[in-house]
């Protein structure tokens, strides 16, 4: 239980003498001004004695402010030189075994000499009078004080309104700087400054200073807080109005279906975490919906767009899976050698997993149809564990496509990118775009200038579609390209992709996918198993020697297809009887009959005058096998007989 120890009464109070020496209570974060009560906690040892020996004496001693704050025992060092000689009128000890004090300063003092250091400081000081010349100008400043103090308290809710009175009373202006330095919280640099003003009138500009100040910043945050009040009761006011209609209309039994609409929309697009530019068109927009009539034209065209806006991924992303031996089994799994092309894939993922950002270059995969590029992009997102989406923009001319377009248009909609990500229902999908070398350019615009915002690391952070008409952030998409080839992509566009070529496959890279993804793809394609049909290793490499010349597998897929449904025939008319059907070279002829190409090498090339010439096809070519012509005869010789109708159907 807290104990009043003792109270000095205002007759001692006016019998006070001011002693030379006095003990020393240095003050932390405080500053004590003549003429005014301040209450102080005390809880250091060597501070507590002091208030001990002051209270048991004359009640007087010196109070000074620390300006080292970080000292636990401050010394002589660590103290301003000027303080204030202070009364303790009240002590009150706390079970915790600290004081609380009330004291009041009489009198500005300058330290002259220290005394002493233990157990306490003790020093001499010196009375340090207030240097005062009644003038005009004095009277001025002190008007100006009173006036912008009013305001101030006013404006600040710790200050009572009597203290407006008790300022506009004191005539005194050293006792106006004392009592506005004392109430108004400063800091401490600022309140020890005053304290050390001997000028009146410096002191009275400062406090002008420091009051102008002040209350500008008062009535800035007056103003804020007016402001957040004002948006608050519209808010609460419009929630309250919409609630009494929505009760009037169902008491009616009148309920707005196109309000509940609108209500279901407001309630989906609270749900989504939109940025900034997002929320506030989808604000306006659902503000117009509700004034505009249903059977007005914009009406349609503001529901779409809204309908598009909250069907778009805004936050919805995929956890990036960047295990580097899972992606290397899913690539295996998937595809057949391409060692080169996996490594290069591999790197790519083990730089993101280092950077833990898949943001980069663009792949660009570039070689002859059939050799598996949009298949690899769908691979990378498997083991990436992201959503897949392809896009073609083979034979694209319209910029529109790309950017979409703007709703003052007939049908507009957002172009194919913003409508890829719809359809993924992520921000972060693999996007393969293919033929990307086929995109045309005409008086519509140019396709492949758009999508250089597209494909830019830098600049597809802030997309913006023609028909969103907003910042849309494309950065988190991994977009994958695939081109036959490099000669009709522009240069700045192929400036932004790093180019991964797929050369062809071989014959026996070939015969290794057919073992393993083309047959058992076929066979379950046309209902039968390997229990059912069985094709021998010789009849495989008798199809791809000599019915197949291309740099994929797509006509090996084909002509599989053709021997898998003949056997398919076979089993079903029962002309087998055998459980087991197996396709041997000597069926594979008679069922795709002659062979297209020239199965030995070595044949074709060691008869004189007979070679392959390149007419845009061949082996060295993407789309079929080359052709064989007799070069003629040696020269000097005429070309007459057999070898001259020989070279003529040649």
């Amino acid at each position: 239980m807290a104990e009043v120890i003792t109270e000095r009464t205002d007759e001692q109070q006016d019998e006070l003498t001011f002693p030379a020496t006095l003990p020393v209570l240095p003050l932390k974060d405080t500053v004590v001004f003549p003429g005014f009560p301040t209450p102080l906690a005390i809880g250091q040892k060597r501070s507590i004695k002091v208030v001990e020996d002051v209270v048991s004496g004359d009640r007087v001693l010196a109070l000074v402010t620390v300006k080292n704050e970080e000292a636990e025992q401050p010394g002589w060092d660590d103290l301003y030189r000027i303080g204030t000689a202070a009364v303790v009128h009240k002590m009150i000890k706390v079970p915790d075994g600290t004081l609380r004090i009330l004291v009041e300063g009489v009198r500005r003092i300058g330290l002259d000499r220290a005394v002493q250091e233990d157990p306490y400081l003790v020093g001499e000081f010196v009375e340090m009078p207030d240097d005062l010349e009644e003038t005009r100008e004095v009277e001025a400043l002190t008007r100006n004080v009173q006036s912008l103090f009013g305001r101030v308290i006013s404006l600040v809710p710790y200050l009572p309104e009597e203290l407006q009175i008790a300022a506009a009373n004191v005539e005194d202006p050293s006792a106006l700087c004392n009592l506005v330095a004392s109430t108004l919280r400063l800091k401490t640099e600022e309140k020890q400054t005053l304290l050390e003003l001997l000028d009146v009138e410096s002191r009275l500009r400062e406090i002008s200073t420091i009051l102008s100040r002040e209350l500008e910043v008062f009535e800035l945050g007056s103003k804020i807080q007016s402001q957040v009040q004002e948006e608050m009761e519209k808010g609460q006011r419009e929630f309250f109005l919409r609630q009494q209609l929505k009760a009037i209309q169902d008491e009616l039994g009148e309920g707005d279906a196109e309000q509940a609409e609108i209500n279901e929309l407001r309630g989906r697009f609270a749900e989504l975490e939109l940025p900034e530019d997002a929320q506030k068109s989808v604000d306006r927009e659902l503000s117009r919906l509700e004034k505009i009539p249903s059977a007005a034209a914009e009406h349609g065209v503001i529901r779409t767009y809204l309908d598009w806006l909250v069907s778009l991924p805004w936050n919805k992303t995929t956890d990036d899976n960047l295990d580097l031996p899972h992606a290397r089994t899913v690539l295996d799994e998937d595809h057949y050698d391409l060692e080169k092309v996996k490594d290069r894939i591999l790197e790519h993922l083990a730089v993101s997993k280092l950077k833990n950002d898949l943001s980069g270059p663009i792949l660009c995969f570039v070689g002859p149809p059939g050799v598996g590029k949009t298949s690899l992009g769908q691979s990378i997102a498997r083991a990436l564990g992201r959503k897949f989406a392809r896009l073609s923009v083979g034979g694209v001319r319209d910029e529109a496509e790309i950017r979409g377009h703007r709703r003052t248009y007939i049908g507009a909609m957002p172009g194919t990118i913003i409508r890829t990500l719809r359809d993924a229902e992520s921000m972060n999908p693999v996007v393969l775009i293919d033929e990307i070398d086929k995109m045309g350019a005409d008086f519509r615009g140019d396709p492949a200038s758009a999508m250089l915002e597209v494909l830019d690391p830098e600049q597809n952070r802030h997309f913006r579609d023609h028909y969103l008409d907003l910042p849309f952030d494309l950065s988190k998409v991994l977009f994958i390209c695939t081109a036959n080839t490099l000669d009709t992509i522009p240069g700045p566009l192929l400036d932004r992709m790093d180019v991964i070529q797929l050369s062809g496959y071989t014959d026996k890279e070939k015969f290794g996918i057919a073992k393993r993804y083309l047959v058992p793809k076929q066979l379950e394609a046309h209902g039968l198993s390997s229990e059912r049909v069985a094709i021998s290793d010789r009849a495989l490499r008798l199809i791809i020697r000599e019915y197949t010349r291309e740099a994929g597998v797509r006509n090996l897929e084909r002509r599989l297809a053709d021997v898998l449904r003949k056997a398919a025939r076979q089993i079903a008319e029962g002309k087998t009887r055998a459980k087991r059907l197996r396709v041997d070279e000597r069926r594979v002829r008679s069922w795709l009959g002659p062979r297209r190409f020239e199965g030995e090498v070595r044949k074709r090339t060691s008869d004189p005058g007979r070679g392959d010439r390149l007419s845009g096809q061949g082996p060295l070519d993407d789309y079929g096998p080359a052709r064989r012509c007799d070069a003629g005869v040696r020269p000097g010789r005429p070309v007459v007989g057999t070898r001259a109708r020989q070279a003529t159907r040649a």
